[in-house]
């Protein structure tokens, strides 16, 4: 893993000429030097998700780990700098390592632990060698045993959430999503109707007269102006005061007077 040592007062025109020269040579000691100079953005986007439900520690690798493909994808002749390239990229990783975790059911704190140095160096080692790695060549990297890391991959796997789009039995067309409950909405409005009738029931009689007019005989305040002999701007307070007394009572609380 790179040094962590943090360098924030970077000149930008001595970072340009290291992207450029990177981008020629794809040297991988001018990588490390790219990416040790920028550490400090990956520890300040990770120190904005702590007191989330993951580690610290975990959140600034997740951030390290985007910060070395924001190195290896930044094309400085794009005319803006790198800080604003690689920041919403850190961000996104980290927002999607989140997603990735969001577990139905909570995993054992050492599998939980054991997938998240796997899940990294598959990420290294695939950095390393372009290409995924082979489940030996992650059990060298983390000094571990095939069968653990076979034992932590096949457990962390059945921990997560399925698919509604999953069908249930082979040769079924039938899904997940097809066997759960669904909300009626027909009945939603059921309620709402009822909530707005007992509301109009509150209201004096020429606010009664108003809605009639208004909402079911959808005449314009101009139409009711005339009708109920007053002005339209009478017509437009009314309504106002209508809207506000309904909403008060549906949201449940007290009818004003």
């Amino acid at each position: 893993m790179v040094d962590e040592k943090k360098t924030i007062n970077v000149d930008d025109a001595e970072i340009d000429r290291l992207f450029e020269e990177y981008q020629k040579t794809k040297d991988i000691n001018l990588r490390n030097e790219l990416v040790n100079r920028h550490l400090y953005i990956a520890e300040i986007v990770a120190k904005k998700f702590v007191n989330r439900g993951i580690e610290y520690d975990d959140l600034y690798q997740v951030a390290c780990m985007a910060l070395i493909n924001a190195v290896e994808r930044f094309e400085p002749n794009k005319g803006y700098k790198f800080t604003s390239f690689a920041t919403p990229t850190i961000m996104g990783e980290i927002k999607r390592y989140f997603r990735d975790r969001a577990l139905l059911i909570r995993l054992p704190r050492r599998i939980y632990e054991t997938s998240s140095k796997i899940k990294l160096a598959t990420e290294i080692l695939s950095t390393k060698l372009k290409r995924p790695p082979k489940v030996e060549e992650i059990a060298e990297h983390l000094n571990m045993s095939l069968e653990e890391v076979l034992e932590v991959m096949e457990a962390s796997t059945n921990y997560l959430p399925q698919s509604l789009d999953q069908t249930m039995y082979e040769d079924e067309e039938m899904t997940l999503g097809d066997v759960l409950g669904k909300s009626d909405d027909s009945l939603t409005q059921i309620e709402n109707i009822e909530a707005i009738k007992k509301a109009i029931d509150k209201l004096s009689p020429i606010e009664k007269e108003f809605v009639q007019k208004r909402f079911f005989e959808e005449k314009t305040q101009r139409e009711i102006a005339d009708e109920m002999k007053v002005s339209q701007m009478y017509i437009s307070r009314l309504e106002k005061k209508v809207l506000k007394k309904l909403k008060d009572f549906i949201d449940g609380t007290k009818m004003p007077i």
